[in-house]
């Protein structure tokens, strides 16, 4: 029984031994994953300076700017080697991509037309030119067989063909904007052509300098622009040109066609411009004037 006894207590002493030594194990374990972590820091902290370049110079020129903004990089994690990195300024790269795009525009604006466009342009300024001289053949047979050809004026601007309505004693009595009986006539003439061509017509009111006295109207501004209205209203009438296509102005004296000095102010800046109103772009338009008297004389 002491010796059974004695068995006993020898292997209970072997299995308190065995429950002291096991925490080698749970060090080890912890140490292992020590090592790793400092391990994988390390290895994030290193900066491959070749591939970091090449991404800086791909930033910079997607970004439109040549400025090579200096950047540092570090060989650890809390490493510097004494520099601080410079800042990168995003906003100035950005920057110098909007300005570019303003220099591009005014250096295209600088440039010189192409020779196709050239071409084009005045290809389409014989056209439109072209079409007025037509336009001004139509109204003067319409005229001519009323009798009435010299009571209109023919000219080629930029706005178009111009055909002025002389109004001494024709269209308009001295300080009225009454149409007069010959007046209706060349309107009635003019009227049919205007409708066909389908352009906008602008009707302008003009007066010469000779100062106004009338108890209708205060100046010659308001003569001027109630002569336009007075052609506008009778040109939409009885089926007429339609009203959107019509405008009227008052010009008063401040655009004659002739200056006060000659001896024609007096009847001729007193008058009523029909325009027919280009459609084609402002290149086109200059264009138009030098074109018109050459077509009209072949």
């Amino acid at each position: 029984m002491a010796g059974h006894g004695g068995g006993r207590r020898g292997g209970a002493h072997e299995e308190e031994h065995e429950n002291h030594e096991r925490w080698l194990v749970s060090y080890a374990d912890m140490m292992t994953l020590l090592m790793v972590l400092f391990i994988v820091l390390f290895a994030i902290s290193q900066v491959d300076q070749k591939k970091f370049a090449a991404l800086k110079e791909g930033l910079t020129t997607g970004l439109g700017s040549s400025v090579n903004a200096p950047v540092t990089g570090g060989t650890g994690i809390t490493s510097t080697d004494g520099v601080m990195p410079a800042p990168i300024d995003l906003g100035a790269a950005g920057a110098g991509a909007e300005a570019s795009a303003p220099r591009a525009q005014k250096q295209a604006a600088q440039s010189p037309p192409s020779t196709s466009t050239a071409n084009d342009t005045l290809a389409a300024a014989r056209r439109e030119a072209a079409d007025l001289a037509e336009i001004e053949r139509r109204i003067s047979a319409a005229l001519r067989a009323k009798g009435l050809a010299d009571s209109v004026r023919f000219k080629v601007d930029e706005r178009g063909l111009v055909v002025a309505l002389v109004s001494d004693d024709v269209f308009f009595a001295n300080a009225s904007a009454d149409l007069r009986p010959q007046g209706r006539e060349v309107l009635r003439a003019v009227a049919p052509v205007l409708r066909a061509v389908g352009r906008d017509v602008a009707v302008e009111g003009h007066a010469n300098h000779l100062a106004l006295r009338s108890s209708v109207y205060p100046s010659n501004w308001e003569l001027s622009a109630a002569r336009a209205g007075s052609v506008v209203r009778y040109l939409q009438s009885d089926d007429g040109v339609p009203a959107r296509r019509l405008s009227a102005t008052g010009y008063g004296s401040s655009r004659p066609m002739y200056p006060s000095g000659d001896k024609r102010s007096i009847r001729f800046n007193r008058r009523v411009d029909v325009v027919l109103v280009s459609d084609q772009p402002s290149a086109v338009r200059a264009l138009v004037p030098r074109i018109a008297p050459k077509l009209s004389t072949m």
